[in-house]
């Protein structure tokens, strides 16, 4: 196997996480390399669910490495319920088995806290539509180079000091601004020691873990390319680099490194949160994916917002990706529905565009350009080749290869492991 990355073509929720389990079966090493516990991954093993929010989800696998890299912002409880859900089922989640970067910055109560206190202090307009999870604060200190990383959990000294020091100025907000009581430094530093002394056994040099296993590591994002904080819908995003760029970065290896990249993409187009939506359907056909689908959050519980497949968006994460590959999922969502509108360009300021426009808040003024494909009655959750696809799936995937100019090597048609080929 090469060494392979899998990203989210959209705006996260395509069910990268069952893709990269499937693809961890080859791979000796599974690294993930951003985003934090705002993002879940459902997995369905013979009938049975599994949800990952930090632990990549190659830990299902007997035998295999999971990393977990410097580009990840760790919410240390949540990594310890984990640990604990896990080896409740029987999975071997020992140090050796997983891994933590001394890198890797940790969230911290009082990021929890003012992630909900500036979300709440919002207009309902100008809300972005956030997990509440401190994902965003922790990356803010990361960036103003105050942030806990993880290696100073083992230093009791240094991580009560850095602890004082972040508070100094978020309780002037706390207070002042949103009209808070101020967090105690002494409070949170004692709360922290016990799970801190769980976490330290599994900290390591990720680069050099990654360089060791050789030439079959499955580099795993989160979120969706729409929602990288550059790259996507800014600023109704994520706060940390969504796209396939950021593997290396995010994990310590080098680009040239990354050789197989699949993209996930949903069959249809899903969106939790705030933030413009062009193929969004407010009506029964909205509604028909949204059930048909279990359109729901991982994380939040959220109902996800549900519309056509957008392939003016895809083309961007192609564009801004590179994938060798397109992985289709939740393609038996569509079926029994008697048309399906692919969306294929937009008009925007009086011309047709192919790409999305740059410009802020720019995709809520563009009008979709759909084409349409006849749909299928056949249930298809049963199929296991391509010939077993009617000739009206294979239709529908055919059109997206020809728009995206990349091939559909991956489809899934279920929720199980094995409903994939």
């Amino acid at each position: 196997m090469a060494n392979t990355v899998v990203f989210g073509s959209q705006w996260g929720d395509e069910g990268k996480g069952k893709i990269v389990d499937m693809l961890a079966e080859k791979a000796n090493a599974i690294v993930r390399f951003q985003g934090g516990n705002n993002a879940g991954h459902t997995l369905v093993v013979n009938g049975e669910t599994c949800i990952l929010h930090l632990i990549p989800s190659g830990i299902l696998h007997e035998g295999k490495k999971c990393i977990i890299g410097n580009g990840v912002v760790l919410d240390p409880v949540v990594f310890c319920k984990e640990l604990d859900h896990l080896a409740a089922r029987g999975v071997d989640v020992s140090p050796e088995r997983l891994m933590v970067s001394n890198k890797t910055h940790v969230i911290m109560p009082y990021h929890q806290q003012m992630d909900t206190a500036r979300e709440s202090a919002k207009s309902d307009s100008n809300k972005i539509g956030t997990t509440g999870r401190g994902i965003g604060p922790c990356y803010e200190d990361k960036m103003h180079r105050c942030g806990i990383r993880a290696a100073d959990l083992a230093d009791k000294e240094l991580l009560r000091e850095k602890i004082a020091r972040a508070l100094e100025e978020k309780n002037v907000l706390f207070q002042h601004l949103y009209g808070l009581e101020p967090m105690s430094a002494d409070t949170i530093f004692e709360e922290l020691l016990p799970v801190a002394e769980r976490v330290v056994p599994y900290l390591g040099d990720v680069s050099t873990a990654i360089q060791e296993a050789g030439n079959e590591v499955l580099f795993e994002g989160a979120q969706g390319t729409h929602l990288d904080i550059d790259h996507g819908t800014y600023p109704f995003v994520t706060s940390s680099n969504t796209v396939t760029g950021n593997a290396a970065c995010g994990s310590g290896c080098s680009p040239r490194e990354l050789e197989r990249i699949v993209a996930i993409v949903k069959a249809y187009t899903t969106r939790v949160g705030g933030g413009p939506f062009p193929t969004e359907q407010l009506n029964e056909d909205g509604d028909y994916l949204q059930s048909q689908g279990g359109e729901f959050g991982a994380t939040t519980g959220r109902k996800r917002r549900c519309g056509w497949l957008d392939l003016v968006v895809l083309r961007e994460s192609v564009r801004l990706n590179g994938p060798t590959e397109l992985a289709i999922t939740k393609l038996d969502v569509l079926s029994g529905l008697k048309e399906i509108k692919l969306c294929v360009a937009y008009e925007y300021k009086g011309e047709t565009i192919e790409y999305t426009p740059q410009e802020q808040n720019s995709l809520a003024h563009v009008k979709p350009v759909y084409e349409i494909l006849p749909g299928w009655d056949e249930d298809i959750t049963a199929a296991r080749s391509w010939d077993d696809l009617p000739a009206n799936a294979q239709a529908y995937l055919h059109r997206i290869e020809e728009i995206t100019g990349v091939k559909v090597g991956l489809v899934s048609v279920g929720p199980d492991r094995a409903q994939t080929f």
